[in-house]
């Protein structure tokens, strides 16, 4: 089973069933807004390590940013399945013509 899928499911076994030492069920329990505020922090951080050097720190803040997107879709019972199905969706289309695509809905 792939990492995110399995990360997904500690995710979905920490909504199901909440323990109070679990920093995913602290950020379940703040509900979204609370997921979104650590979302915008490590959106940051990326873009933050993306101006440096250090590819290893861009990597960290990129899991990070990934994990905390994987407790959104797991809030909104969203499984990534559906985010690789979107990208495989848009696969071998110009980001261009997506967007464009995107405005007239």
């Amino acid at each position: 089973m792939p990492i995110i899928d399995r990360v997904y499911q500690v995710i979905r076994d920490r909504k199901a069933s909440p323990r109070p030492d679990s920093y995913v069920c602290r950020l379940l329990e703040g509900g979204d807004d609370a997921i979104l505020k650590k979302i915008g922090e490590e959106a940051v951080e990326v873009v933050l390590a993306a101006k440096g050097a250090d590819d290893d720190a861009l990597v960290h803040e990129v899991a990070d940013l990934v994990f905390h997107t994987l407790v959104l879709l797991g809030a909104r019972d969203i499984p990534p399945a559906r985010v690789a199905a979107e990208l495989e969706r848009r696969f071998g289309t110009s980001g261009l013509a997506e967007k464009a695509s995107r405005k007239g809905a």
